[in-house]
């Protein structure tokens, strides 16, 4: 399939590229078009058009500066036209997503001569429901008239001024051509809960039911998605699509090219899909809403036939689950020893882990009873739902009307998914993991207001991504600046569960890091396994490194020793310091860059999350200091059930997990500092295992070839 026409078209596109905006070829976006090219463009067809052979997967690791974008746009795209499907471009985040549309796709459709529709998908809790908007407003009208009649003789009714200004200006703005629906264009920022309000999921959702069906603004982004040739979405997404089937919000996997930036966080994005929690209490709660609300309807309106036999068997159901959620409150309390624990956001919360994912068998058993009692419920909703389709359609008669069944249909579709997500969780829960395969990890967290919050999570999501992604896909390329972990892509590959026929490459970055960086390891006398002596030794030491740096960026591995370490410097040089957690991520960085704009110093002590995507180019961040290696957060249960399932299957789950996941976090962090060609500075790391321990040698010499000066 990839003729000479096919490559003329590549060839000339890059050329056209690089004359047009005055760019020299980069060896590294060189490599990237021809992999992605050779890959995407020799898929043997079957008679429908689909793949033939074995999973055609390509993972390339690019470098910073490489121009990945560029790359894989500029050899996919003529190759997804020429087949007549879509290219599909999935990020992990908002910001690369936004830049991506916004910046590098019309760019290129400037610049190369490429001739293509492209589009951003989302999902549809970011659209506008017309039929809850037109519920809210009619009913805050309502009550607003309301309390114009009763205001005269005295009487006073709350309205929602706010909410209902809010409903109204959007509706006008809708009906002008002002809005197209979505939350992220509205001009103002709005609230979760505010928004939660206004917006729908597929099961709520009735479809081409719905009265607002026509002008509904997710079905028409959604029919504009299926028309153009480059489709622009999230991770997430893509996930839920495949959960569905395939097909159901995308195209059909098996007609799409599908490109993963920022692939190294696919793997945690597909077990966060696929777990599940549920807080006791507020379950029991919600039971004892259902059993008053409904109980308290049916009074109210007696319903005929098989709607309301079995809307009466809903209360009892929930009333006969309560008390088993109370008991379960009551036993798990007993059993578990919460301990603190630290989570990936820094946060910290009592949890307790069950060892091996393994629970006790009188906690199965009455996991099993709860399982059994929102199986009941989940099905009864269901039927109610089912129903109110039917009378939605003009099917059957079953006592409502099909404006009423059109507004009870999302109220119950509600009821009814979050009964069936309390099935899912303790099914998972009580399950006997199958011998020889990873097993479920199974824990425990403590809220702030003592509501006990049940785990259910996969350990690894290779088989998931194997079965619903590799597998169906046409095509697929996975790539980051950081999927190899000492040199290798055996940590992304295991868990990502790559296909055998994946052909994995390095893109090198044009960075000449010998030139433009200093790596420094120095010796303060301080192991980091004594946290004490360490965060004492970062404290005494840290104004002196950072003393002459207009902009640094000071990574941590635990908000707990950041705090302390802010605690601890001087009042001078604390002034300078912007602490991650004091401000949202965006304010944060704002502040800083035009602090060092005004000529002024400014630090940012950061944890994780401002190791990897955070782009402060030349003066912004001259110097990275990394107080430790990064290794995972030993609380975390996920991990901890996978390390436990590795040392128990023979292996060492420290060199095997610890330290490949530690050299990438590492990696990533040191990436802050060079963002572009012209780019120079130092990184420090304040940690001496990566010149006395084995294995910090291997960390070492995986990092980019900065100049070294080790102590």
């Amino acid at each position: 399939m990839l003729n000479d026409e096919l490559k003329g078209q590549i060839q000339t596109a890059y050329r056209t590229f690089l004359e047009n905006k005055s760019l020299k070829p980069r060896y590294g976006q060189r490599v990237m078009i021809a992999e992605v090219a050779k890959v995407f463009g020799n898929v043997a067809l079957d008679e429908e058009g689909h793949r033939a052979g074995d999973p055609a997967v390509a993972v390339i690791e690019a470098g910073t500066g490489t121009g990945k974008t560029v790359a894989y746009c500029l050899a996919a795209i003529p190759i997804a036209r020429h087949l007549g499907k879509p290219l599909v471009i999935s990020t992990a985040t908002i910001a690369l997503q936004e830049q991506i549309v916004l910046k590098d796709l019309p760019d290129i459709l400037r610049n190369s001569g490429l001739k293509f529709g492209f589009s951003l998908a989302k999902g549809r809790g970011r659209y506008v429901c017309l039929a809850k908007l037109d519920n809210l407003l009619r009913e805050n009208q309502s009550m607003a008239d309301q309390q114009q009649i009763f205001a005269d003789d005295g009487f006073r009714i709350d309205v929602d001024e706010a909410g209902l200004k809010l409903y109204t200006r959007m509706v006008e703005a809708l009906g002008g051509n002002k809005w197209d629906g979505e939350r992220d264009s509205w001009p103002e920022a709005l609230e979760d809960q505010d928004w939660s309000r206004l917006t729908t999921d597929h099961i709520q959702c009735s479809n081409r039911r719905c009265g607002h069906f026509q002008q509904c603004v997710f079905y028409k982004a959604r029919e504009g998605v299926q028309k153009v040739d480059v489709i622009v979405t999230n991770h997430d997404l893509v996930l839920a699509d495949l959960a569905l089937g395939g097909g159901a919000i995308l195209p059909d996997p098996r007609d799409c090219l599908y490109v993963f930036d920022e692939a190294h966080h696919l793997p945690d994005k597909a077990i966060g899909h696929f777990a599940h929690h549920t807080r006791l209490h507020a379950t029991a709660e919600w039971l004892d809403q259902i059993d008053k609300n409904l109980s308290k309807l049916l009074a109210q309106h007696p319903l005929p036939g098989d709607l309301g036999r079995v809307l009466e068997q809903v209360p009892t159901t929930a009333r006969d689950l309560k008390p088993h959620q109370q008991f379960m409150q009551q036993a798990l309390g007993d059993v578990a020893d919460f301990a603190s624990a630290e989570d990936r956001g820094g946060n910290i919360r009592p949890q307790y882990r069950f060892e091996n994912g393994e629970v006790p068998a009188e906690l199965c058993d009455m996991g099993m009873e709860l399982k059994s009692g929102f199986g009941r419920l989940s099905d009864q909703l269901q039927r109610i739902v089912d129903m109110l389709k039917e009378a939605m359609d003009g099917e059957t008669t079953i006592g409502v009307s099909e404006s009423q069944a059109e507004e009870w249909y999302p109220l119950f579709g509600a009821l009814q998914a979050r009964a069936e997500a309390n099935w899912t969780l303790w099914t998972q829960f009580c399950l006997q993991d199958p011998e020889g395969k990873p097993p479920t990890a199974r824990w425990l967290t403590l809220t702030e207001g003592g509501d006990i919050e049940v785990h259910v999570s996969p350990i690894l999501a290779a088989d998931t991504l194997r079965q619903y992604l590799w597998n169906p896909a046409f095509a697929a390329l996975a790539t980051s600046a950081t999927l190899t972990a000492l040199g290798k892509f055996d940590r992304f590959s295991h868990r990502a569960g790559l296909p055998r026929s994946a052909v994995c490459a390095l893109a090198p970055s044009p960075f000449k890091h010998g030139e433009a960086g200093l790596l420094r390891v120095p010796n303060y006398g301080a192991d980091p396994r004594d946290s004490v002596a360490h965060t004492a030794a970062i404290i005494e030491h840290l104004p002196e490194i950072l003393a002459d740096e207009r902009g640094s960026l000071v990574l941590f591995s635990s908000r707990k020793q950041m705090l302390e370490v802010f605690a601890g410097v001087p009042a001078e040089f604390r002034q300078r310091v912007l602490v991650q957690g004091d401000l949202s991520k965006q304010e944060l960085i704002r502040q800083h860059r035009k602090q060092v704009d005004d000529n002024k110093q400014s630090v940012i002590f950061g944890l994780a999350s401002f190791a990897e995507g955070v782009d402060l180019p030349g003066k912004y961040c001259e110097h990275v200091v990394i107080a430790k290696i990064p290794f995972a957060v030993p609380d975390d249960p996920v991990e901890a059930a996978l390390a436990e399932w590795i040392e128990k299957n023979g292996g060492n789950p420290f060199m095997e997990i610890a330290v490949p996941d530690a050299s990438l976090r590492l990696i990533q962090a040191c990436g802050r500092l060079l963002r572009t060609e012209s780019d120079s500075g130092t990184v420090t790391v304040l940690d001496r295992r990566l010149v006395t321990q084995r294995y910090g040698k291997a960390i070492l010499n995986a990092l980019p070839p900065f100049r070294r000066e080790i102590d």
